[in-house]
């Protein structure tokens, strides 16, 4: 039990680093095709951006990390209602992120990041992160399912025992 555990803990993390590369790519990608900023408000400051993209990454570790651990392998299995609710969970986090690391940076003015975290609602980076977080889930538990069903290392075609 304890070998799947940690096996899970691991693809846990490849994959929160697969979600980080895939926001910056993507957030590149959207900045180039728009024309516009990842963050279109220039009096947030330039650690706003990097700390929504860390805080839903972390939000999505813990996630994969708890649904890695906690469930059974043998009831491991690809849901797409466990995977909305992980996107959702990472979509709030990189928003409300935006608004509490702009409050605490210039606490004079908390309205102004409460707008702007408001605004981001409907912008492209926060959907991209939801659409993200759902990918990498699905694929997060695909490979879990397909490991804990192989039970051990993967074989080819040819080395099955039902030819001897």
């Amino acid at each position: 039990m304890r070998d799947e555990r940690a096996y899970a803990t691991v693809v846990a993390f490849f994959a929160a680093g697969l979600y980080a590369a895939l926001l910056v790519a993507a957030f590149g990608l959207i900045s180039l095709a728009t024309d516009s900023d990842v963050i279109g408000d220039a009096k947030v400051g330039p650690l706003v951006g990097p700390t929504m993209v860390i805080a839903a990454t972390l939000m999505l570790l813990v996630f994969l990390i708890a649904l890695g651990v906690r469930v059974p392998p043998e009831q491991q299995r690809v849901s797409l209602g466990v995977a909305f609710g992980v996107a959702v969970a990472c979509y709030a986090v990189f928003i409300a992120a935006g608004g509490v690391a702009g409050t605490l940076g210039d606490p004079g003015d908390p309205l102004h990041y409460f707008l702007f975290a408001f605004s981001q609602l409907a912008r492209w980076p926060a959907i991209t992160a939801a659409l993200a977080a759902f990918a990498v889930t699905l694929l997060y538990q695909l490979v879990l399912v397909g490991r804990f069903r192989q039970r051990g290392r993967p074989r080819w075609p040819w080395e099955h025992d039902d030819d001897e």
